[in-house]
């Protein structure tokens, strides 16, 4: 892809947008078509969860902007909430001023957790001792991950007074890893039992996954913002540690974009929201994002949380999530987090600077203003001509849409 800028993008119809992806991304007309018609038949739905009665769509939206390690990308995100994919792609186009993203990855491996209850008084030397064992049992439950070049690596253990945990730690590779890992916990839980003489009681995944670390990090030149947003920009961060009602805001901001993209590719959202919460409250509930002013002026900001995702496995075989990654042009999970934690920051970077100048909901406003006018059956420049009056007359609401409307 030669550029992810879109000037313009926001301006066209949905159709101009899908034809302009298509061209982009080089996407088929069937894959155009899935897009269209939303890609997830209910005979498909009904092999994915239980009891299935119908189809929930949800917006597919295009960040655009994005500039993470030199390479440019065109970032699906998938949420109901206005102003989210807007945010994202504002603070993209601040940080490529300044040169883009950098981010990287720094593990892929997976905590599986066995808890023992009644463990004999020299368990933690014995299941450390017979490492070696307990790993090859593990490994015999996944030929297909030690092909791929992963597998159980390693083992901690821990003791939790009247309960041993005893955690295996499982190179996962390009999937999320839920269920490889689970079936590896089960299958040692036998063997740990006879090495402690204690009994397992839990034997699944932790989503603190402390050893999946991903690092994001960019600068915004001081011209781009002004002096005035860049040392707001820092306040606001050092309130957000001082305040645990800010920072769950805080927090909650920067997962807005980080879920977006995990929903259109098909990865776990509820754990990377524990993942992501439950680090941010190691040592006291923090922001997961830090921004700084540098001695020459300019907003340096950096992200660090756990992002277990994947490109295979779970529900990332649904047609619409194979093609969101076909445009996202993503290899490896390592890069689809990267590009996570980048959106991560972006979200921030977006909201902070709102919310340290105009406010957050003059931009939001007109967003739910348009949204308010297309729910009055407005279309095209109908409906962005009612929600630029709505706005102006600073009554935003579904009744004066469909006034104005039946008054144009």
């Amino acid at each position: 892809m030669e550029t992810s800028r879109l000037p313009g993008f926001y301006k066209l119809t949905p159709e101009e947008r899908l034809r302009k992806i298509k061209e982009l991304a080089g996407l088929t007309e069937e894959e155009v078509e899935v897009l269209r018609s939303g890609g997830l038949p209910l005979h498909c739905a009904d092999k994915m969860i239980e009891n299935v009665v119908g189809i929930f769509p949800l917006p597919l939206g295009i960040a655009a902007n994005f500039l993470i390690n030199g390479r440019d990308y065109l970032v699906p995100m998938v949420t109901e909430e206005p102003s989210v994919v807007a945010a994202a792609s504002n603070g993209a186009r601040l940080v490529r001023e300044g040169g883009g993203f950098r981010a990287r990855v720094l593990g892929s491996v997976m905590i599986g957790q066995i808890h023992l209850l009644g463990a004999n008084p020299q368990a933690s030397e014995r299941v450390l001792a017979e490492k070696g064992k307990i790993l090859e049992e593990a490994n015999r439950t996944n030929p297909t991950l030690i092909q791929a070049g992963g597998g159980a690596r390693d083992l901690e253990v821990r003791n939790l007074g009247e309960v041993l945990a005893v955690h295996l730690l499982v190179d996962v590779r390009d999937a999320m890893g839920a269920n490889a890992v689970n079936t590896m916990c089960e299958a040692v839980a036998p063997l740990l039992e006879g090495i402690t003489g204690g009994r397992a009681l839990l034997r699944i995944l932790s989503n603190l996954a402390v050893h999946r670390l991903t690092r994001a990090e960019a600068v915004v030149p001081k011209e781009v913002l002004g002096e005035e947003t860049v040392r707001g920009i820092v306040k606001a961060t050092e309130i957000a540690k001082k305040d645990p009602y800010r920072c769950a805001t805080h927090n909650k901001g920067i997962m807005n974009g980080i879920i977006a993209v995990a929903l259109a590719t098909g990865n776990d959202t509820r754990a990377l929201e524990a993942g992501a919460h439950s680090y941010a409250s190691l040592g006291g509930y923090h922001p997961l994002t830090e921004w700084e002013e540098t001695p020459e002026g300019n907003l340096y900001g950096r992200i660090e949380l756990p992002l277990a995702v994947g490109t295979v496995g779970g529900a990332t075989s649904h047609p619409v999530a194979r093609i969101c990654r076909k445009i996202l042009g993503i290899r490896t999970a390592a890069e689809l987090a990267e590009v996570m934690a980048s959106v991560g920051l972006a979200q921030n970077l977006a909201a902070l600077g709102a919310l340290v100048s105009e406010g957050i909901q003059r931009g939001h406003m007109r967003l739910h203003a348009r949204a308010l006018a297309l729910a009055a059956g407005a279309t095209g420049e109908e409906a962005e001509e009612i929600a630029r009056r709505m706005v102006e007359e600073g009554e935003v609401t579904l009744e004066r849409a469909k006034e104005l409307r039946r008054n144009a």
